[in-house]
């Protein structure tokens, strides 16, 4: 009989839409945007989009995600490790004169990073992305993370204590 309630379990379980996490804690807190950060990628933002995200502001709970006015409820959030040559490849491409991007060019040292992706609807920052800056970060260290938006990557640092939501 606990065979077969295993089953079931195990069978509901891949039939269930299973909910999306909420942001990682790791997140929780506001962050300031503080340089772009020199990459050898093919991007569709030119220096007067890139300078205006410098200086702003990004905000993670469990609540929500913010940046600026741009403001995305109960967000959902996948977080996964990923390895220096995998992120090289998934962000790389183009042959040897397109978008080469890597973990020694964004200043991280590890062999692997998280990264996480807040789910969020279309959003009309300029007419080139729907991204929202900040909706897929590389957490760098405890108080550093990246992020690219139309192709350029930035830096972001936190501002203030994590919230204990």
């Amino acid at each position: 009989m606990r065979k077969i309630l295993y089953l079931i379990a195990i069978v509901l379980g891949f039939l269930m839409p299973s909910r999306g996490q909420t942001v990682p804690k790791e997140l929780w807190g506001k962050w300031n945007i503080r340089r772009e950060v020199p990459t050898t990628t093919i991007a569709c933002w030119g220096e007067e989009e890139s300078k205006k995200l410098i200086g702003t502001e990004l905000e993670y709970s469990a609540e929500f995600f913010r940046w600026q006015e741009v403001v995305t409820k109960n967000p959902t959030a996948e977080a996964r490790s990923i390895s220096a040559e995998q992120f090289h490849q998934e962000n790389s491409g183009g042959g040897a004169n397109g978008s080469q991007v890597d973990f020694r060019q964004l200043g991280i040292k590890a062999d692997k990073a998280t990264q996480v992706v807040i789910r969020h609807p279309a959003a009309n920052i300029t007419s080139a992305t729907v991204e929202i800056p900040g909706d897929s970060v590389l957490i760098k260290g405890k108080n550093t993370i990246v992020f690219s938006i139309c192709g350029v990557y930035f830096e972001a640092v936190r501002n203030a204590a994590p919230s204990r939501k």
